[in-house]
């Protein structure tokens, strides 16, 4: 234990039982099928089940939605927490961390019972409004981080130059800002896509997103179809995720 790298141990066996093997058993169940032979037909038939099909585009649509929703509600309010003009108390932000304090399960059935309470019918708009509660903080902080920690001499020397506060703002501040904004991006759509319990809980099981067909799967031992999707899942995370580091870097370095 003298060696500095032995420290690492724990973190090593942790990242080995709770996300290599569990990587490996979806891809071992998702290569098989019922009898432990080698298939790919689980893969192949997401692409011509209909259900699953139209579940995936929906899943897409209700992302696309939030994301929209936070970035029109998170990107302005992660403005002003970074502008000291504007905000002047470090309270402020606690105070957007404080939810997140709170089981993300529990603050999702405290919102359903508050529709309910209201005699709100559960549907797609109390979705929405609850998957934009939950993951709105997501979007706020990257933007945040990026704005707090911006060079303000950069809008001061397009100000210098003539520059008038929307154009400082379209062409200094969102650029500079984007690696934020597509961190933020990325941290409330592949959650938004995959969840199933919000959508189980604000709409009675009357919407189902791409979590729900793949805990249906796993619930009803369908093992290897319900590890195929969650593959087709992670595979789509992956490559978001890969071209999420090159857009956050174009987006930096054409803005400097």
């Amino acid at each position: 234990m003298s060696k500095r790298s032995s420290w690492a141990l724990p973190y090593f066996i942790f990242l080995v039982l709770f996300v290599v093997m569990p990587l490996v058993l979806i891809l071992f169940y998702a290569l098989q099928d019922s009898s432990g032979h080698f298939t790919l037909s689980n893969i192949t038939k997401f692409f011509t089940d209909k259900d699953a099909l139209s579940t995936f585009a929906l899943s897409i649509e209700v992302a696309l939605e939030n994301t929209v929703l936070c970035i029109l509600i998170g990107y302005p309010t992660a403005y002003i927490l970074a502008d000291k003009s504007l905000n002047r108390s470090a309270v402020t932000v606690v105070l957007f961390i404080l939810p997140m304090w709170v089981n993300a399960l529990m603050r999702t059935l405290a919102t359903a019972e508050l529709f309910t309470m209201a005699g709100i019918t559960l549907g797609k708009g109390t979705l929405l409004f609850g998957m934009c509660y939950d993951y709105l903080p997501f979007m706020i902080y990257p933007i945040y981080n990026v704005l707090a920690k911006m060079d303000k001499s950069y809008a001061e020397a397009a100000q210098d130059l003539g520059a008038r506060p929307w154009q400082v703002f379209a062409k200094v501040t969102l650029p500079l800002s984007m690696p934020g904004v597509i961190s933020g991006v990325m941290m409330v759509f592949m959650p938004t896509v995959s969840t199933f319990a919000i959508s189980e809980f604000l709409t009675n099981n009357k919407i189902k997103l791409f979590g729900t067909i793949i805990q249906e799967n796993i619930n009803n031992s369908m093992w290897n179809y319900g590890a195929a999707l969650a593959l087709i899942m992670l595979v789509i995370i992956g490559i978001t995720t890969f071209f999420q580091k090159d857009d956050g870097s174009e987006a930096a370095g054409g803005a400097l």
